[in-house]
């Protein structure tokens, strides 16, 4: 569409310089018609009628640029007032000076042709005028001679161009009027002479004028040679060549202009003569015809006059409007958010200097905000990096605002607490039911710390708390570090050292029960061998009641000792467990055989087997697991022994299956031993693999404890609940019947070290 415009204002102004360029050639022919010329003579009533189809076809054009422009107005099109404007002004410069002058013209000429027809002698007029001519003719040639020679003479030095001073020392010489030395270009340089009133000519000299003095080397003509000029103003002016033969590669050449008055009794007799020559002339055309031939020659010069000053207006409007409209179209995508590099017009003037400015302020807007996107964009990724950071953490990680209230919470918090601690975020802390004394002492602390610092805090504080939820058993120890953000913002990180107390605790029992086993166990040998002595001894020496006396007294005595042992044996197996020696093992031939020991059981159908066909093997040292699936079996006969279920049979399940990855690989093994008995205790399930936690009426709680420390040595998991249904009870393939009995218990270790000869197949578990 833009090139589409383009092209048809292109035509417009193609076909107005056609038309405006034909008009004056044929206003041209028809001025040198109306001077009664012998070669145009016979084309005058073509040559009016040419100039008046072309009148004709020049106003339509201006109705037209009129109508075009009120159109524009109309649709409130950015610049059009400005070219309305200008075409105003240019039409009125070019109009009232051409209806004045058109006025007076017309006037003048219906007046004066009456008095143009006085009758003379044609030889005499002809004698007196050849006589005038002659006498320029010589003047002018002899003029130009000697400006030529001028011309050469200054041209062929090297040296600089002449300064005034050597321009009127050259008039002086030449007894001329002016002498000046115009440019290549017709700008007058330098002048020297002239009087304020004889006029000079203008300051450029006519193009076609210098053209033909260039090639002819000197032009000399006679100026102001007419019937309303004064005869003080009439010269010869003589415009020679002058090329510059220096040695520079930007040299221009120039050209000398000399003037010289005319005496004014020559001038006067001359223009007397072509006055008179003249007037015989135009008699000859006849009064009617002058007049027309006049008056419509003023009429075209009018017409043209007024649509040059209207095409002038139009074109000098549009220049002027282009980058107005480049600027507005430019603050209109600005102003879109269109930052994209914008047109410059190419002007040396204010208006390009104006569009380039725009252009740089919206390239520095654009890199502007370019530097902001990259900024929000580096923002944002080092945002996501710490927010990834944070939800990685396991340590809780809260942020406070100025006013208490949360503002981040990453989910270390969340898992640590167990508490949905983002859905309170914009809330103080105190407002978590569970979290209202814990927030009242972490906003204590933060008072202490900043009123009263101790040496070595002045970054962060730290301390251990105790926290007791409800619904646990037991309390969350946690490790808390608190510290100030810029400008007013709180941060505290804490982690959850309740396993971390619960292992130091279990490596405290060792040492407590490697040293009680030494202390014990050496004195029980000789105990149980004196009460052995003192009976063999004094048996045969006490009548019948004391020797059932002294017998009941050392049975007791050996039975004591011997449970004794039997103690300190469980303390030494715990506290010098020996390292595991991890070789490939079949899980199910390891159940098997320890199950060799549980015939009668099995046999009764109180311990039953789930065990899955071709299970992968494990990474393991036998005897280690043994004494784990010995310890679990066992502690489960005796939990349904001592709580049997009420209406249903014991039962002891060991159950082993595998779980797969997403791509089908196994992931881990795992033992499973199940019962329907009572399970545990809520207070118990916390801390059921601490040392010295049972609840057996006899147990030394170092059961469960030695299978914990079995597990992490062959680097397995462990998992203790409490069976969710109601009653359940495993069956002989491990399915669970709903009965109204005890809910049971499940111990399971799931192995993660496999052999490389494990097969790549298995069911998944839940």
């Amino acid at each position: 569409m833009a090139a589409l415009k383009l092209n048809q204002r292109w035509t417009w102004i193609i076909a107005s310089v056609a038309m405006l360029g034909g008009g004056l050639v044929l206003t041209f022919l028809l001025v040198l018609a109306t001077q009664n010329s012998d070669q145009l003579e016979p084309y005058f009533n073509w040559l009016l009628w040419g100039n008046v189809a072309t009148a004709a076809l020049l106003g339509v054009v201006i109705l037209l640029a009129l109508g075009r422009l009120a159109l524009r107005l109309r649709q409130r099109r950015f610049g059009s007032r400005l070219l309305l404007k200008l075409a105003g002004i240019f039409g009125l410069v070019g109009l009232l000076p051409g209806v004045l002058i058109y006025t007076v013209s017309y006037q003048f000429v219906s007046r004066s042709i009456e008095t143009w027809f006085d009758v003379r002698v044609e030889g005499a007029l002809e004698a007196g005028l050849n006589l005038g001519r002659n006498t320029l003719d010589n003047l002018t040639q002899d003029l130009a001679k000697k400006t030529q020679v001028a011309a050469d003479r200054l041209g062929s030095s090297a040296d600089a161009l002449p300064g005034l001073l050597e321009l009127e020392r050259l008039r002086e010489q030449l007894g001329a009027q002016t002498v000046s030395l115009v440019s290549e270009a017709g700008q007058v340089e330098w002048s020297a002479g002239g009087s304020g009133d004889v006029p000079l000519m203008t300051d450029r000299v006519a193009t076609t004028w210098r053209q033909d003095a260039r090639q002819k080397g000197v032009m000399a003509q006679v100026e102001n040679l007419a019937d309303d000029a004064a005869p003080s103003a009439s010269r010869i002016v003589a415009l020679a060549w002058m090329p510059d033969r220096s040695f520079s590669l930007q040299a221009r050449g120039h050209y000398l202009m000399v003037t010289q008055q005319l005496a004014p009794e020559i001038v006067r007799n001359a223009l007397n003569v072509q006055a008179a020559y003249s007037e015989y002339q135009q008699r000859a055309l006849g009064r009617e015809g002058l007049r027309r031939m006049y008056i419509g020659t003023l009429t075209l010069a009018l017409i043209l006059a007024v649509f040059g000053a209207f095409l002038l207006a139009a074109t000098l409007g549009q220049q002027l409007a282009h980058p107005l409209l480049l600027l507005a179209e430019g603050v209109g995508e600005v102003a879109r958010g269109d930052l994209r590099p914008k047109a410059i017009f190419a002007s040396k003037d204010e208006l390009g200097g104006l569009t380039r400015a725009f252009a740089e302020m919206t390239q520095q807007l654009a890199d502007a905000r370019n530097l902001v996107d990259r900024s929000v964009h580096d923002l944002d990724s080092a945002r996501a990096h710490l927010q990834a950071i944070m939800d990685n953490l396991t340590a809780g990680v809260i942020v406070f605002d100025a006013q208490g209230r949360i503002d981040t919470v990453n989910p270390g918090a969340t898992r640590i607490l167990r508490l949905p601690l983002s859905v309170y975020r914009g809330r103080p802390l105190s407002d978590v039911p569970e979290l209202q004394a814990f927030a009242a002492t972490l906003a204590q602390r933060f008072e202490l710390y900043a009123h009263d610092p101790t040496p070595g805090e002045r970054q962060q504080w730290q301390e251990s708390y105790e926290l007791q939820l409800p619904g646990n058993p037991e309390p969350l120890t946690l490790l808390v570090r608190g510290a100030d953000l810029p400008p007013d913002e709180r941060l505290i990180v804490f982690d959850d050292l309740t396993e971390v107390v619960s292992a130091q605790r279990a490596e405290a029992w060792s040492e407590v029960a490697r040293r009680v086993a030494h202390e014990i166990k050496n004195p029980l040998t000789p105990i149980q061998l004196s009460a052995e002595r003192l009976q063999m001894k004094l048996h045969d020496k006490l009548d019948e009641p004391g020797q059932n006396l002294l017998k009941r007294s050392t049975d007791t005595i050996v039975t004591q000792v011997q449970a004794l042992k039997t103690l300190i044996n469980e303390f030494r197996d715990y506290a010098r467990l020996p390292s595991a020696k991890l070789v490939p093992l079949d899980l199910n031939a390891l159940v098997n055989d320890v199950l060799a020991l549980y015939g009668q059981a099995v046999e009764q159908g109180t311990v039953a087997l789930d065990l899955q066909p071709d299970l992968p093997r494990i990474m393991g040292d036998p005897a280690l697991l043994r004494q784990v699936v010995h310890n679990l079996v066992q502690n489960a006969l005796d939990a349904v022994g001592e709580h049997p279920p009420m209406d249903a049979a014991p039962r002891v399940l060991l159950r082993t299956d595998v779980s797969l990855t997403d791509g089908g690989e196994v992931r881990t093994v795992r033992l499973a031993v199940r019962d329907n008995g009572p399970g545990f205790p809520e207070q118990v399930i916390k801390r059921a693999f601490e040392p010295y936690i049972t609840t057996k009426a006899k147990g030394t709680g170092l059961g469960l404890a030695v299978v914990k420390k079995i597990a992490d040595e062959h680097g397995a998991l462990v998992r203790i609940r409490n069976l969710g249904s109601a009653g359940a009870t495993p069956s002989g393939k491990g399915d669970l019947a709903s009965t109204s009995g005890p809910s049971g218990a499940q111990v399971s270790l799931s192995f993660s070290k496999l052999s490389s000869e494990t097969p790549q197949a298995g069911p998944h578990y839940a």
